[in-house]
């Protein structure tokens, strides 16, 4: 019963621990997303009024 519990401690302990490298590459894609969907809207307004 008390491993089960230090197992639990463990697990809870990592599920918070977040790896900056991880949290890096979230937001460097959701910044490349956000270029690519306004990159995209100036082709079409581009396209429009050319």
């Amino acid at each position: 019963m008390r491993k089960n519990k230090e197992m639990n401690k463990e697990i809870n302990k990592e599920k918070r621990k977040y790896d900056k490298g991880q949290i890096f590459i979230k937001v460097m894609a959701g910044i490349l997303a956000l270029l690519m969907v306004i990159a995209t809207g100036a082709s079409f307004i581009y396209a429009l009024l050319g």
